[in-house]
């Protein structure tokens, strides 16, 4: 799971509930559209303060950022039903996400799970965005080995929906013995974010990284700017399959040395810097 830098939002930044025409999401927003607008979507036990450290930079930078808590993610209310969360119906929310910000086209980023949102949304309609950014996210399903993890997530989920605390506990008692203790103000938000998640959309969610078809070259044939960045180590989708899928799609290739899945909590710096530069690239800044 990502693990935001820090929890406390930048001064230019600012928390509130994105009101659109498919219910209200909670979202941080930091920066004036100088440059243009983003969207940054999280990924799978995810939430808006994953990209926490992206904000300020970017702002810096000259772009309006809004990061946001998918729908059942967090902050965010989400129903109960399965129904809710498959991958067209997320996309759905990034389009009402859009309408509501009120611009011609964002820059759209997706991390992980976000990426695969992120895509079905480019794949069904790409005139509301500028860009498409795939953020430690692979080309179809995760790698064999999480898939084996995954599928005893849902499989605990599917069993015990009711009780999250527990299967919280169970998670954390299966973490290496030698992993850095993470301070208690981070250990008690991770807990309230998963325990804020709704079970359902992580089952569905869960699925989907477990199912996920190649869609690589279908995205290909979208006239729009690509941009594949990662860490230089990912558990979910190895490296070299990402260089691989950047080459399908003639997108440009970023990894930001000394980082795993998650770029953007580990070194935000450098993910801003490539985000900037490739956001002016795309619109011939």
């Amino acid at each position: 799971m990502s693990k935001p830098p820090r929890l406390t939002l930048p001064s230019a930044a600012r928390a509130y509930r994105l009101s659109t025409d498919r219910g209200p999401f909670a979202v941080h927003e930091a920066g004036e559209p100088v440059r243009g607008t983003a969207l940054l979507v999280p990924g799978f036990t995810g939430s808006k303060e994953d990209f926490i450290g992206l904000l300020e930079p970017l702002a810096a930078a000259g772009y309006r950022v809004v990061a946001v808590d998918g729908r059942g993610q967090y902050e965010t209310p989400g129903p109960r039903e399965e129904s809710a969360y498959g991958l067209e119906e997320l996309a759905g929310d990034v389009f009402a996400q859009v309408r509501a910000l009120d611009v011609d086209r964002v820059h759209l980023v997706g991390h992980s799970l976000g990426g695969l949102i992120s895509r079905a949304a480019v794949l069904r309609d790409p005139s509301p965005f500028a860009s498409l950014t795939l953020l430690s996210s692979g080309p179809a399903a995760i790698a064999e080995e999480q898939q084996a993890r995954t599928k005893l997530l849902v499989a605990a989920l599917e069993a015990m929906g009711d009780d999250m605390p527990g299967i919280w506990a169970a998670m954390r008692a299966h973490d290496p013995q030698d992993a850095a203790q993470d301070s208690p103000e981070l250990t008690h938000f991770l807990r309230a974010r998963w325990l804020a998640t709704v079970p359902e959309q992580l089952v569905v969610t869960g699925r989907a990284l477990i199912c996920e078809p190649d869609r690589v070259d279908e995205l290909s044939r979208v006239a729009l700017p690509k941009l594949v960045l990662s860490g230089a180590v990912d558990y979910a989708w190895p490296v070299p399959l990402m260089d691989a899928m950047a080459e399908r799609l003639g997108a440009r290739r970023v990894v930001v040395p000394g980082t795993e899945h998650s770029p953007n909590a580990e070194d935000p710096a450098t993910t801003a810097a490539a985000l900037a530069s490739f956001w002016d690239s795309a619109t011939g800044m």
